[in-house]
């Protein structure tokens, strides 16, 4: 039996289910409201003032109510933030460390009581808003949150642009903590390593040594070729990361609710590595091959621009590909959870569940495969860099 036909089968049909649910939750919002539309009038001077009172409890009730904003909700949860949520209302406030023309400031994000009111430090008085649309790229890439307030109560632009923001956000801290497992776990198993030579690895130890006998035998030897050995510290190094930051996202509490490897900037980093170990460690044939490429000279000039920029796009493309798959995962459970608020109705609850159960599932298969194809393809890139001609 074709297992992965039975799989894609099975959840084209859950999606055509939950797809079928929606529609006629939602025809049944509509003809509800069809039929309140459709009472029977009564005396106008009664309905004057039933309007009236209604009118009256309806702006109460806008008023008290807020309105459900799922996009606005999803793209707080996977975005960057100067506090770290915990559970429930409690946060736990992050540093915030600027560096200014009078010299550096650091205090607790917690002042800005989520932004609602301003901070009055020793160097300028500060805001933190998350409205960064009328900034320039290069000020929205050194500091994007953080605003000067000048002595009218408006922001001063002049003196924002000075500020470079170098805080400790939630992504920051979350990579700092998945350093702090990997350094944990790979120097209890070297020190097992150590004590327990020639012996069968024990505990912790063996459940690590088949991941990392996986990654040297399925990923390393055939890709790279007997010079495997070089580079096997990278790629452990970048498949354990990857794997601990994914797995540290899926969990909703502290200390997981971080977005770490679902951050531009953090596959940007990975991918920039990636280049570097792989140009520098290339061979004459690998250069060869991109500047004076085995075909008629008339071509050269198709094809080396077309090598030279194989030379970006392989690390681009492990850069996005992780960034984006992380990303989408993240939305698409938050939009299942979603759907409760928007239909505000307990019978969209339980599908709902249901369909955020087999996406973190999904998610769990994910986190192990982003971080086999990130590892994969580096191996891929770097075999190709030093293989030998013959």
């Amino acid at each position: 039996m074709d297992c992965n036909r039975v799989f894609v089968s099975k959840v084209k049909r859950l999606t055509i289910v939950f797809t079928l649910l929606i529609a006629f939750l939602s025809i049944k919002i509509d003809t509800f409201a069809q039929v309140d539309s459709a009472v029977v009038p009564v005396d106008s001077a009664v309905a004057e003032s039933a309007h009236a009172v209604s009118g009256e409890h309806g702006a109460e009730a806008k008023h008290g109510e807020e309105k459900f904003e799922p996009t606005k909700v999803i793209m707080e949860h996977i975005a960057d933030s100067h506090v770290w949520h915990l559970w429930g209302h409690t946060s736990f406030p992050l540093p915030i460390i600027l560096y200014t023309p009078n010299g550096l400031e650091v205090f607790s994000s917690g002042h800005f009581h989520h932004g609602e009111e301003d901070y009055q430090g020793s160097k300028y008085k500060y805001r933190y808003t998350t409205d960064a649309s009328k900034q320039g790229m290069g000020q929205n890439f050194f500091n994007k949150n953080i605003k000067v307030v000048g002595a009218d109560g408006q922001i001063d632009e002049v003196a924002t642009a000075q500020l470079i923001d170098f805080s400790i956000t939630k992504n920051v801290a979350a990579l700092f903590l998945g350093v702090v497992l990997l350094l944990i776990i790979f120097i209890s198993v070297a020190g097992a390593y150590k004590k327990r030579v020639g012996k069968a690895p024990k505990g912790f130890q063996s459940f690590l040594e088949p991941i990392m006998v996986f990654v040297r035998d399925d990923i390393a030897k055939p890709n790279i070729g007997h010079k495997y050995g070089k580079f096997l510290p990278f790629l452990l190094s970048v498949f354990f990361f990857i794997l601990i930051n994914n797995l540290l996202g899926l969990i909703p509490i502290f200390p997981g609710g971080s977005n770490v490897t679902g951050n531009i900037a953090v596959t940007f980093v990975l991918a920039f590595f990636t280049m570097i170990i792989v140009n520098i460690n290339g061979n004459k044939y690998y250069w060869k091959h991109i500047l004076l490429p085995d075909v008629p000279k008339w071509m050269y000039i198709i094809m080396i621009p077309v090598e030279l920029i194989g030379v970006i796009s392989k690390p681009f493309a492990l850069m996005v590909r992780l960034f984006a798959n992380i990303t989408a995962g993240h939305i698409i459970v938050l939009s299942l959870v979603s759907l409760i608020f928007i239909f505000k109705s307990f019978g969209i609850a339980p599908v709902s569940v249901a369909f955020v159960l087999f996406m973190d599932v999904l998610e769990l298969l994910v986190a192990f495969l982003q971080a086999f194809i990130f590892t994969l393809l580096t191996a891929l890139f770097i075999g190709m860099a030093v293989e030998e001609h013959h």
